[in-house]
């Protein structure tokens, strides 16, 4: 009686509801009421994307401020610039991060993402603080280790939570909203950096160690506060009434239909493992985010090689940060517009193309040339980022595939990491061929992996259309609820 009431109170009754049956359930194609859900959309926007754009931005301010703090003296100071200890204190980070994406997604799906992510967020927070009291690169190291352990749920619990409330295509821009919080956390951090600057001395600690100080408490502060306003998933959420979670269920539905993935079994857990989109979704999605990372690591270090002052190169990376949060946002709404991906994924693999060839011939171009080119790759690498991700979610169906699915991706942007870690050798500058040439490869493993992914799923959406699946259709009821994308009726996107 209260579900009945509930999708009465949006509108979405019988004569609001069309019921065609085509997708294998007989709740798969509805017409719900435009006023309603454009109200309800509303509301899950600004419950959803503040929150967790500031998540986001915190985690990447956090994790690439160790850029901004080297040539603010803890290079200096903890003996970095011998060998190549800043590159282990970067490669550090990714030793935990990377196996414990997916195990943290799986326990997400039990837990209330409301007080599981700040908890994260909180842990990770203290960890940044203690890095500014370090005095040895041995410490720096075994902190660096904690920070990967406590940040590896919070990617790919993010792109979980948020593809649990939106269609296939409302779904880019809002994913790029939360991921422009890279830029703004670079561009951020930048300019923090320059006016930390002048903390420096303040109770006999250099700048570099005010950066992490203030940066860490602001976000132990702020995982703090944000349980009472963080949502959790759709049908658990105190903010929205029975109606309203009926309708986003209803919504949910009408995307195509409800192929759900509820129960891990052997069966399902092979369709997951066995999923080629997965594996090419990732290697598109790290690929050209070695550049985007590389870039935030090294990007102050590039540019003072460039001749500029340790404080005009901080100043300097603003511009870039800005540049790629205008272009993410215009590229996820064209995206979004026209219902497509992989155009504009090969669009950044080119854009980074530029700007690595630019790079790999610096010897004959100015400064500001250089600096130009800088903008075209972090561009490609940054800007690639949510429409990768997008470009996976929207062909996974079902909570354990899209749990798993997106966990995975999110890990091999930790192998991302790793390269772009050691890609850029001290004893390579100004020039550091052997960074610009991996990074031009990588961004063409991207490219590659979503060439093969758009024929693929085109070739599979045609094979549906002529029934060459619809076997599956007669193989026990429990099963056929449980394939998720690889329903009959499922169709993939480009």
């Amino acid at each position: 009686m209260q579900k009945n009431e509930a999708i009465a109170d949006v509108h979405v009754g019988e004569e609001a509801l069309a019921v065609k049956g085509t997708h294998g359930s007989d709740e798969s194609s509805v017409l719900v009421d435009q006023t309603a859900e454009r109200k309800l959309l509303w509301k899950i926007d600004l419950l959803i994307l503040p929150i967790l754009f500031l998540f986001y931005m915190l985690s990447y301010l956090d994790r690439i401020n160790i850029g901004n703090a080297r040539i603010s003296g803890m290079n200096e100071e903890l003996h970095l610039d011998v060998g190549n200890r800043f590159n282990v204190a970067i490669f550090l980070f990714y030793v935990l991060y990377i196996p414990l994406e997916i195990p943290s997604n799986i326990w997400l799906k039990h837990a209330r993402p409301s007080l599981y992510l700040p908890a994260l967020m909180f842990c990770w927070g203290i960890i940044t603080m203690c890095t500014g009291f370090v005095h040895s690169y041995q410490a720096l190291y075994a902190l660096r280790v904690l920070l990967g352990l406590f940040e590896a749920g919070l990617v790919p619990g993010v792109v979980y939570v948020t593809s649990m409330y939106y269609r296939r295509y409302e779904y880019q821009k809002r994913l790029s909203l939360m991921f422009v919080a890279t830029s703004v956390g670079g561009a951020f951090g930048g300019l923090l950096a320059y006016a930390i600057a002048n903390l420096s001395g303040q109770r006999g600690f250099l700048g570099w160690r005010w950066i992490f100080i203030i940066e860490g408490a602001v976000t132990a502060f702020i995982a703090l506060l944000a349980p009472f306003i963080m949502v959790d998933w759709p049908n658990q959420c105190r903010f929205f009434t029975p109606a309203e979670k009926d309708l986003i269920r209803l919504r949910f539905v009408d995307d195509g239909g409800e192929f759900r993935m509820d129960t891990l079994n052997r069966d399902s857990l092979l369709r997951i493992l066995l999923d080629w989109k997965i594996y090419l979704g990732s290697l598109t999605y790290m690929g050209l985010t070695t550049s985007g990372l590389a870039m935030s690591f090294f990007l102050p270090t590039i540019l003072k090689e460039y001749g500029w002052e340790s404080t005009e190169a901080q100043v300097h990376t603003i511009p870039v940060y800005a540049f790629t949060l205008g272009l993410t946002l215009v590229m996820s709404w064209a995206s979004d517009r026209l219902q497509h991906r992989y155009g504009f994924l090969i669009f950044c693999c080119l854009m980074a193309t530029i700007g690595y060839g630019m790079l790999l011939n610096m010897e004959n171009l100015s400064r500001n040339a250089r600096y130009a080119a800088c903008f075209l790759v972090a561009g490609g690498g940054i800007c690639s980022g949510p429409i990768a991700i997008g470009f996976l979610s929207n062909n996974l169906a079902g909570h354990w595939k899209r749990a798993v699915g997106s966990a995975m991706q999110v890990s091999f942007a930790g192998f991302a990491g790793i390269i772009g870690s050691v890609m850029f050798l001290q004893r390579e500058a100004p020039f550091y061929r052997t960074g610009l040439r991996t990074g031009l490869g990588m961004a063409w493993v991207s490219g590659v992996a979503a060439t093969i992914t758009a024929v693929c799923v085109w070739r599979e959406n045609r094979k549906r259309d002529r029934g060459e699946r619809d076997e599956r259709l007669g193989w026990p009821a429990e099963v056929v609820n449980n394939l998720g994308d690889d329903h009959p009726h499922f169709r993939f996107t480009l």
